[in-house]
């Protein structure tokens, strides 16, 4: 055996995914790409995101969860958890005590909620006061084109929903920042102070309304928002409103190889988990997905991937079974499905290039998160990484191996550790980002294209 031959057969050797990437799954990829990159144009939030999940799952014929439902091979499930997570199944051939196969991802992403007493007047300017969502670069939000998406439930019962910023005929919103000739204080602050939470507040108006007294500004505000959405400022007591980046999905690169857009984190993976879902086949195992909500605030409260929304949905599938809920979760496999950070150039000093995803390589497989001591993290055991791996390989699917940055660097977190405390064998696993957390994000169509296939091959494993 000569060194090339050698080296072949006991070395990894990784490739950029476009070497390989045949005519036919080009144009495949490129459709997906159009398709996901409609998805996130419908869905800024969670909200949007399970509505538009549920009208999907109707149209293909999905039937919603009841308790005492008989529940047979080939059957379609949904279940829409007040309208903030969403679950759906294929029923499977197998008797689900012998386990489901889980794609769970999140549809939540940071942005910044309005605070129940929003609206006021400075400076004869009006402004939102806003309380930022997750994890964010706080001076990063400040400058850019802003809309305001959510629910309002109007003191006589009625709920209206409010979109404004997106359309081309809409005003955008703004956070106003410092200019630099006034800088000099506020360039010697670090990059976390350089914004504080209290000074994301979103500029309304300027204009007062005719008359005499004080927040005539604010006032002039409330007055347009009557009169299109019909809700006085009692309501925002009762409203669920936050402020996300305005404008499109777009393709970035002279090459288009790029996605940009708001909340990619995780709505990618929850597209790649949707998609094949609809048009399954009835497989062997019963296939499941989970579209949660909460998880950059840590996967608590009713909608959270830590509630039993989830035992519910499973509950009602197993009863109609005659099976055990606990015997289901012994034999089931999750994949946790979310977002890693791809390596930049540009930071190299915060990644292991040896385990660290990258753009075109495919989907990145995770075997644990967590930080600085894997603190938080699934850790996935050498049998569960062993099952991806093949069921991945068996499918033809590209994938990479990931970490979340060098071990004393930083970290985070997914829903895999819920779904583990479940006693449901899990692994993470998702589309490689740059720009997590921002405004506008960045991903590889090959990769989203790769992940789609990847849950498609989970399900069907």
């Amino acid at each position: 055996m000569n060194i090339d031959e050698l080296r072949s057969k006991l070395l990894v050797e990784q490739k950029n995914g476009y070497q390989s990437l045949t005519a036919q799954q080009r144009e495949e990829m490129e459709g997906y790409a159009k398709r996901y990159a409609a998805f996130m144009d419908a869905c800024k939030t969670e909200r949007e995101a399970t509505a538009w999940a549920t009208e999907q799952a109707i149209a293909h014929g999905f039937k919603p969860a009841v308790p005492g439902m008989e529940v047979k091979p080939g059957d379609k499930i949904y279940l829409n958890n007040r309208g903030k997570s969403f679950l759906f199944a294929v029923i499977g051939t197998e008797p689900l005590s012998q386990g489901a196969n889980i794609c769970a991802a999140h549809v939540d992403s940071p942005r910044m909620d309005l605070k129940p007493n929003p609206l006021y007047e400075d400076a004869e300017i009006a402004f939102f006061k806003t309380h930022y969502y997750g994890g964010i670069k706080k001076y990063q939000w400040t400058c850019v084109p802003l809309a305001i998406h959510g629910v309002v439930c109007r003191k006589d019962g009625s709920t209206v929903t409010v979109t404004i910023g997106e359309d081309e005929s809409d005003p955008i919103l703004v956070v106003s920042d410092l200019l630099i000739h006034l800088s000099a204080d506020q360039m010697q602050k670090t990059a976390a102070q350089v914004i504080a939470g209290e000074q994301l507040n979103v500029i309304l108006g300027t204009e007062p309304v005719t008359g005499e007294g004080a927040d005539l500004v604010k006032l002039n505000v409330m007055r347009l928002l009557n009169e299109k959405y019909g809700i006085i400022e009692e309501d925002f007591r009762s409203a669920e409103l936050t402020v996300v980046p305005a404008g499109r999905c777009r393709e970035v690169g002279l090459d288009r190889s790029l996605l940009g857009a708001y909340g990619h984190d995780d709505r990618v993976c929850a597209y790649a988990e949707i998609e094949p879902l609809l048009t399954l086949p009835t497989p062997k195992h019963t296939a499941v997905c989970i579209l949660a909500d909460k998880e950059e605030i840590g996967s608590v409260g009713i909608s959270g991937m830590q509630s039993q929304a989830f035992e519910y949905f499973m509950g009602i599938l197993c009863d109609g079974q005659g099976v055990k809920l606990s015997h289901c979760f012994q034999n089931s496999f999750c994949l946790s499905a979310d977002v890693s950070n791809a390596f930049d150039p540009n930071f190299p000093e915060t990644c292991d290039r040896r385990n660290n995803s990258q753009l075109n390589y495919g989907i990145s497989i995770c075997k644990y998160t967590g930080s600085r001591g894997k603190g938080g993290a699934s850790d996935a055991s050498a049998e569960a990484m062993y099952h991806v791996r093949k069921v991945l390989d068996d499918a033809g699917v590209r994938w990479q191996i990931a970490t979340l940055g060098k071990v004393d660097q930083g970290g985070g977190g997914t829903v895999a550790a819920y779904m583990a405390n479940r006693n449901i064998v899990t692994v993470d696993a998702g589309v490689p980002v740059l720009c997590m957390h921002a405004p506008m994000e960045l991903v590889s169509k090959y990769d989203c294209y790769m992940t789609m296939l990847a849950c498609r091959a989970i399900y069907l494993a």
